[in-house]
């Protein structure tokens, strides 16, 4: 089951992201527009991390937010990962939601290294 959600996923036709699915109202485009909104926040963690890690680098203290980083980047994968295991056209739309979620929580927690 997990093959067919990951060619839902990623191999899709990207060609329906290029406009925002979230006015859609099929399941497919609620699951597109889950996977936009959490392009947004994961957009700000790149930009946060950018401009974090040279100043932690920089403070002495950049081995110890890579080893952090490193250690959400797994268990946000690990928690993630469960809403595909259940199979059904929504399970896309919860594993975005999820990942969003995961990583709002991650972009707070790194703007408290600044």
């Amino acid at each position: 089951m997990k093959p067919f959600f990951l060619f839902v996923l990623f191999v899709m036709p990207w060609s329906a992201a290029a406009q925002s699915s979230c006015d859609g109202q099929t399941q497919l485009d609620a699951n597109f527009c889950a996977k936009e909104q959490w392009e947004a926040v994961d957009h700000k963690l790149n930009l946060l991390w950018k401009e974090i890690k040279p100043a932690a680098d920089a403070r002495g203290d950049g081995g110890a937010l890579l080893t952090e980083q490193r250690a959400w980047l797994k268990a946000r994968d690990a928690i993630c990962d469960k809403e595909l295991s259940g199979g059904g056209s929504a399970a896309p739309m919860f594993y975005w939601t999820c990942m969003k979620e995961q990583t709002v929580a991650r972009n707070k927690a790194l703007e408290s290294w600044r």
